[in-house]
């Protein structure tokens, strides 16, 4: 079967909430190094201004342009936004952007997990997952699920070149998971690989226990790989 053309992401905005946490905050840098344009979300503008200077110098003079709002201007000015905030604030601040994320794709790279004194293990989510949570939140919303698995400690440093990963992109809209692949693949070393529907999300929130435990063992930055693909 011959994959469609990628999505052109020239013309799009990726709005990134949560962009001064350490996994939003790669992203965006990643991104923007890729000359994308990136806006940070944040509660605080002055703050998300901040860490896109940061970001921007980080990049250097190939990056796309990079700006700080707070997070309903984020939300407003973007086209694609990444939803990378604590799972505790994670159904207040998406009811409070229900309307500036009316129409828009919305990848949610939340992962639900607790933490003891045997290690981190996934919490129980009513809505099924994260992602699931999100779509019952934003009905007028594309929501998918990707980047869950993705290091940030790796993705803030940009000496490592290519990133040795398949991000894994769910959703009910082929043209939104396609969307969200393409974007994934701007990242060197990343491809975006179809996961399933968004019910199938919460699995896929959950093995990020699994790998926060294997990094914590064998002190790495472990990632996925799936096999047997062009």
């Amino acid at each position: 079967m011959t994959e469609p053309a990628a999505p052109d992401l020239t013309s799009q905005t990726i709005g990134v909430l949560g962009g001064t946490g350490p996994q939003g905050k790669g992203l965006a840098l990643r991104w923007a190094a890729a000359g994308l344009k990136v806006v940070i979300g944040s509660r605080d503008a002055g703050r998300a201004q901040t860490a896109a200077d940061e970001l921007a110098e980080q990049a250097g003079s190939q990056a796309g342009a990079i700006s700080g709002a707070d997070n309903a201007g984020c939300a407003s000015a973007a086209d694609i936004v990444l939803v990378a905030v604590p799972w505790d604030g994670h159904d207040a601040l998406l009811t409070s952007l229900r309307d500036q994320l009316a129409g828009k794709i919305v990848i949610d790279c939340v992962n639900p997990l607790g933490f003891d004194k045997q290690g981190p293990f996934p919490l129980r989510v009513e809505e099924g997952s994260a992602a699931e949570q999100a779509a019952a939140l934003l009905p007028d919303s594309r929501v998918t699920a990707a980047f869950h698995h993705v290091s940030a400690v790796t993705l803030a440093d940009l000496s490592v070149a290519k990133i040795d990963l398949d991000v894994l992109v769910l959703g009910d809209d082929r043209a939104a998971t396609d969307q969200v692949r393409a974007l994934a693949d701007t990242i060197p070393g990343v491809r975006g690989v179809f996961g399933g529907r968004l019910r199938n999300a919460g699995q896929v929130e959950a093995l990020t226990a699994n790998l926060i435990a294997i990094n914590r063992r064998y002190k790495t930055h472990a990632g996925i790989r799936i096999t047997d693909l062009p």
